[in-house]
């Protein structure tokens, strides 16, 4: 029973960040082929936008660190499921931005 819970640990964030990676990814594809990826009119809102999912991916992962500091969660664990959870939010945090009107 300890040996399946060991290799759960192992293997379901790279699961849950496999499914998560492949939403996005595709999703993305999808818009791309649509020509329906989102555009702002000035550089620095354009650059802010191209941003949004790396940012979400470094947040993530402080906060994977953070969370790995403070429980009794491993490391790897935290780590790659705070970056895979920061590149959804990210993406998320991308389709909103690029729907939303410059002032």
């Amino acid at each position: 029973m300890q040996a399946i819970i060991e290799i759960l640990g192992i293997v379901l964030p790279i699961i849950i960040a496999g499914l998560i990676v492949v939403f996005v990814i595709k999703r993305l594809d999808q818009k791309t082929k649509q020509g329906a990826l989102p555009k702002k009119k000035s550089k620095g809102a354009q650059t802010l936008l191209d941003s949004l999912i790396p940012l979400g991916m470094l947040v993530g992962c402080i906060l994977g660190l953070l969370i790995s500091t403070i429980s009794p969660i491993s490391l790897g664990f935290a780590f790659s499921l705070g970056a895979s959870f920061g590149l959804l939010g990210g993406y998320f945090a991308y389709e909103r931005y690029g729907k939303r009107e410059e002032m």
